[in-house]
């Protein structure tokens, strides 16, 4: 395997059209990652716009795991919630190109994410994953428990109703009490 470095990611001429490229990938080969197949690139780009918007604006971090100068994986940590839940974060978008799946880059993603959110003074992290073809096993792994499955909660991107598994995670001080 070859080494990878994750760094948060900013809206820097070519990082924008890596990540749309990325997404129609993930999309393309089934991801369910609230999009449609066939997903057009104008409306890739204009959600990672928006997106590393909301990274300038500190809502959130995106990071991206690249070997040498090609972005081969991406996560999202989501850090403005509601005035409720200063605690907590949320996962979203976790992508790994298809052809460097089951090479730890999802994973070494997530720890990066977890490292991010527990420096943000998160205690508890959620996010969700479609139930057929999901990132089930991953997020398991990695110490996430299933508070439970909501049926047919989205289409698949070529058709087809998916439900959603719901996953939490207690970090940092929470997780060591």
């Amino acid at each position: 395997m070859s080494q990878f470095s994750i760094k948060p990611l900013t809206d820097e001429p070519g990082i924008r059209n890596a990540l749309s490229e990325l997404l129609i990938e993930t999309v393309a080969s089934g991801g369910s990652v609230s999009f449609m197949h066939p997903l057009a690139p104008e409306d890739a780009d204009a959600f990672w716009r928006d997106s590393l918007s909301a990274a300038a604006r500190s809502e959130r971090v995106v990071l991206g795991a690249f070997d040498g100068n090609d972005l081969i994986g991406t996560v999202t940590l989501q850090l403005k919630l509601p005035p409720n839940q200063p605690h907590r974060a949320e996962i979203a978008k976790m992508m790994t190109r298809v052809a460097r799946r089951g090479r730890g880059v999802a994973t070494a993603l997530m720890r990066a994410a977890e490292q991010l959110a527990i420096a943000h003074g998160r205690t508890l992290l959620v996010l969700d994953t479609a139930e057929e073809d999901g990132a089930a096993p991953l997020y398991e792994r990695l110490g996430f428990q299933l508070t439970g499955l909501i049926p047919d909660y989205a289409l698949k991107p070529h058709g087809g109703l998916t439900g959603t598994l719901i996953y939490w995670k207690r970090i940092g001080a929470a997780a060591a009490a």
